[in-house]
This record gives C-alpha cells, sequence and structure tokens, in this order.
C-alpha cells in the first residue's frame, strides 16, 4: 500500500499541543454567549418569519432583550416565561414583540419550575425533529449504498434558488454525489439571515431555511429517481454561523462548510465571536449528524503552497481538536486541504502527493475534503482541465473523501451545465482507471515523498508547540496563520460576544452536553 512512514513522536506532540490549543477556551465556551447563539436558540424554539421590513424575529427578539440590558440571562428563558404568562407559542410571543404589543422583561416571574418545564419540552420536541432528519439520512443510505470514496461534488451557484435545483438535479444525473449550493457574496457579513426564497444573488444563492428546504426536495426527488442519495452543503460560517448550522440540522443537509478560524482571517469577523460560534454550531452538527467540511484550503490562496504547507496541517490539527470539544466524530470531520502548488515548479505532482498522503494519513478516519488547483487556473481551459485531472489522480490514489470537482473555466465565468459535466466525466474517468492502483504500489524507504511528509510535519509540530506556549489569539494579531494579521478585539461582531450572569440557560446547550457526552 501507499503509505507514509510518518514520525509517530511527532504525530503525538502536534496533537497535544493542537489540543492544549483547543483547551485553552474553556473559559469563552463556558462564560460567554453571543447574539448568534441566542438567535439560534430562538429558532430551535420555533421562532421564524420576519417584520415587513424584513428584520428576522429572532433578531427582533434578541434586539428587544439586549436593549433591555436583558440578554445576559438568555433569550429563551424570557420567551418561555412569556409563553407561560400568556399562553402564546414562541412565534407568537415573537410576533407580539415586533409589533411592539409586549415587552419581555416587564411580565412577573410567577413559576420559575414551570418556565424550565416549558424550556425543556420546546427543546425536547425540537431536538426530535432533527433526530427523525438524521434517521431519514441514515435510512436513505442504508437503501442505496454508501457515498462512493473519494465522493464527487459539484457546485452550483445562479444565484436564483429554483435554477439552482434544476443544475442541482442535472448535476446528480452526470454523477455528482454531493451537492453545495455556493452562498451569495458578503452573506457571511449580515449580522441576521433573510427570510423566505430568493432569486437574486450576486456569486451565489442567500442561506435561508426556505431555499435549504426547496434544495433538499429537489434533491430527493432526484435521489429516488437515481437510487442514489445526493447530499447537499451549504455554509455554516460568518456571523450567523450557528443559525445556519440550526436551520440545516431542521432541513436536512448533509454537510456544513464550518471552520474554527476561517470567519477570522478571510472575512476579518473577531475572533471570540467566531471561535464562540464554532462551539455552539459543531454541537448543532453533531447531534444533527451533519459532516463538517473545514476551509483550510483558503490558506493556500494567500500564501505559498510550498513554504506555508505546515499551517495548513496544522490547521487541521486545531480544527480536529474543536471538533472533538463540541462532540464530533473523526468520521465526520471532513478537514481540509488544497492542490494549489504552482504547476510550472518541477515535481509540483510529487509535493502534492505527499502533501495529500499526510492529511490522510493524520486523519484517516476523516472524511477529508480535497479542493481542487484554482489559484493557477487560467484561461487556458486545456491546461486547466488537465490540472483538474491530475487532482483527481491524487484524490484517488490517496483516498480522499471528498473530491470538490474543479472547473475548465473556473478563470473565466461561473461554469455552466457543459463545464461541469465535463468535470464530472473528468473525475468518472481517473476515478475508475487508477482505482486499485494504490495497492499496488508503496514508497521507498527515505523517498522524497517520505521525507517531505515529514519535514511538513515537524514543522507543523513546531509551530503548534509556539502557538500552545504564546496563544492562538496572538499568533493570528501577528499573523502567523495565512499570513492575515487579526488582532484579538478586532473585526466584526465583537459587540455581540456578552459575558453570561449566574441565571443564564441555553436549554439545547445543556442537553448537547448531555448527550454528546461533553464535559
Amino acid at each position: 500500500m501507499l503509505r507514509l512512514d510518518l514520525n509517530a513522536d511527532l504525530v503525538q506532540r502536534a496533537r497535544a499541543s493542537a489540543s492544549k490549543i483547543a483547551d485553552s477556551f474553556s473559559w469563552l465556551f463556558e462564560d460567554y454567549s453571543s447574539v448568534s447563539i441566542e438567535r439560534t436558540v430562538l429558532r430551535l424554539m420555533g421562532i421564524d418569519g420576519a417584520l415587513k421590513d424584513g428584520e428576522p424575529l429572532p433578531n427582533v427578539v434578541c434586539d428587544h432583550l439586549k436593549s433591555k440590558q436583558a440578554l445576559n440571562r438568555g433569550a429563551s428563558w424570557f420567551v418561555a416565561n412569556a409563553m407561560h404568562n400568556t399562553g402564546l407559542s414562541a412565534q407568537e410571543v415573537a410576533e407580539k414583540v415586533g409589533s411592539g404589543e409586549l415587552d419581555l422583561t416587564a411580565l412577573p416571574v410567577k413559576d420559575n419550575s414551570r418556565v424550565l418545564a416549558i424550556l425543556d419540552k420546546v427543546s425536547t420536541d425540537a431536538l426530535a425533529h432533527i433526530t427523525k432528519q438524521r434517521k431519514h439520512r441514515d435510512a436513505q443510505f442504508e437503501e442505496y449504498g454508501a457515498r462512493r470514496i473519494p465522493a464527487i461534488y459539484v457546485i452550483v451557484a445562479t444565484g436564483n434558488i429554483y435554477e439552482d435545483v434544476v443544475q442541482a438535479k442535472a448535476a446528480a444525473r452526470e454523477g455528482a454525489d454531493i451537492i453545495a449550493v455556493i452562498r451569495s457574496t458578503a452573506q457571511s457579513l449580515l449580522d441576521y439571515v433573510p427570510y423566505g426564497a430568493t432569486t437574486v444573488g450576486f456569486g451565489g444563492t442567500y442561506a435561508t431555511q426556505e431555499n435549504f428546504r426547496i434544495m433538499r426536495a429537489g434533491l430527493d426527488e432526484v435521489s429516488q429517481e437515481i437510487k442514489r442519495y445526493i447530499s447537499l452543503t451549504n455554509y455554516a460560517s460568518g456571523l450567523c454561523m450557528p443559525e445556519i448550522a440550526a436551520m440545516g440540522a431542521l432541513e436536512r443537509l448533509d454537510l456544513m462548510l464550518n471552520d474554527a478560524m476561517y470567519g477570522i482571517l478571510f472575512r476579518d469577523i473577531n475572533p471570540k465571536r467566531t471561535l464562540l460560534d464554532q462551539y455552539f454550531s459543531r454541537m448543532i452538527n453533531a447531534y444533527a449528524g451533519i459532516e463538517i467540511q473545514t476551509g483550510e484550503d483558503n490558506y493556500l490562496t494567500t500564501s505559498d503552497a510550498i513554504e506555508k504547507a505546515y499551517t495548513v496541517t496544522a490547521s487541521q490539527l486545531i480544527n480536529e481538536q474543536f471538533a472533538y470539544k463540541s462532540g464530533i466524530k473523526p468520521q465526520k470531520m471532513g478537514l481540509g486541504h488544497a492542490h494549489e502548488i504552482d504547476p510550472e515548479l518541477e515535481n509540483s505532482f510529487t509535493f502534492e502527493l505527499a502533501h495529500a498522503l499526510l492529511t490522510k494519513e493524520l486523519f484517516p478516519d476523516a472524511p477529508v475534503k480535497y479542493m481542487p488547483p484554482t489559484k493557477f487556473a487560467s484561461g487556458n481551459v486545456f491546461k486547466t482541465h488537465l490540472m483538474d485531472a491530475m487532482f483527481n489522480f491524487i484524490g484517488q490514489l490517496t483516498g480522499q473523501g471528498v473530491q470538490l470537482l474543479g472547473m475548465m473555466t473556473e478563470a473565466i465565468h461561473t461554469p455552466h451545465l457543459a463545464d461541469r459535466s465535463l468535470a464530472i466525466e473528468n473525475a468518472q474517468y481517473l476515478f475508475k482507471a487508477v482505482k486499485d492502483l494504490n495497492a499496488n504500489l508503496c514508497l521507498a524507504p527515505g523517498s522524497f515523498i517520505n521525507e517531505r511528509a515529514n519535514s511538513v510535519l515537524a514543522e507543523a509540530t513546531s509551530f503548534l508547540e509556539a502557538v500552545a506556549e504564546e496563544g492562538l489569539l496572538k499568533a493570528m494579531a501577528r499573523g502567523d496563520f495565512a499570513d492575515i494579521k487579526r488582532p484579538e478585539n478586532g473585526g466584526k461582531g465583537l459587540e455581540g460576544v456578552f459575558l453570561k450572569d449566574s441565571s443564564y440557560i441555553n436549554p439545547f446547550l445543556i442537553k448537547f452536553k448531555t448527550e454528546l457526552e461533553l464535559q
């Protein structure tokens, strides 16, 4: 078998340092909440919809409580207390707040035990629905068979959810296993989730619960038609990270882009806000059986893929440890990396093979997400198509979990249906042609590939040990990740982070910690 001879001591040291880094944020996870987490709790309690001006009701309720300096107790308690006082549902309470008819902080506390009982019931009902969706997914895979390895992952991004469905169904019939609906440009910077179906987007389609429902229904139809379960993914990231995770859990998305540091580095979202939100969002994903996907591939768009390869490995190990803290198992960790080495470099394929093997062997149980060459794609569609073929070759040879297909027109325009069809044909040909090649190859002792993989691992280990000693926040402020400087108190969204008071309650957090066996 094609396997590396990795230095076991380095692997152990690297993981120990990554674990120390994740553990150092216990104070944040235990003592703080955010407006996005509170809005997520309200959505899980059944609050949806928006005012006439488009402001979502979860935002309306949280802003109301924040204006009264009452959010520190947790939004769910005030809504449940209002339900107890009025006999209204959570949705009806939110609508009364939105119309200005109800002040949640002015209601008496008649029986706190009854308020807690209401919270227990609504949270139990919501989690029962999510469990039903998870079991339905499992049943579909049992009926139609497990997802292929590597899974063929393709993108739709028209801006119109109804046109996205047409393109997604076409891609599934061509052979795609996973459909990713690209999110509208800059939605990650909106501190609210738009409501309803959308037909206009910029570089993608808005992530809304109704759009999730529409696409899931369309993929269920084509799954039944072709007798193969087609998975759906979107982006649980940005200022509404946990809200989108909750929407995905409710509507049975199967994968979610959900990175611990991506929003900090590439969207300039405050580090504390991002790390806090990812903790709760990943609990939702873990409970729903949703596979997370991380974004280490983005590091190589701003850094050199050879000089900074170690930052990809380091980030993967940090993402792994943060995911563990939220209850996600290795089988649901789609840790990311990318084929982004300059194709003009001599032995570029050999370098890339070493990196791909390193990732796969460090995370053998993970459905690793492998990203195509895009940084060096050009108007020469034939060369880009060839680069994609080399990428597909490595994906099959090294057993990557998810192969995000490259498109030959990547550098020219948003791919057309024909471009996607050619990309799928390319991958299917390579996957079949070299299907069992791995079992017939081995690496020579002391080979370049072995030496390169261990060199990257050694650099990642030293880097992680330094970060663990100094602190992740200081390392990001200095620009150690992706050559981008992100100060601890900078970026967007810090004002949405708050210290919980002694009476704070989040019924879902309590249940997740119990049911996911978290300490």
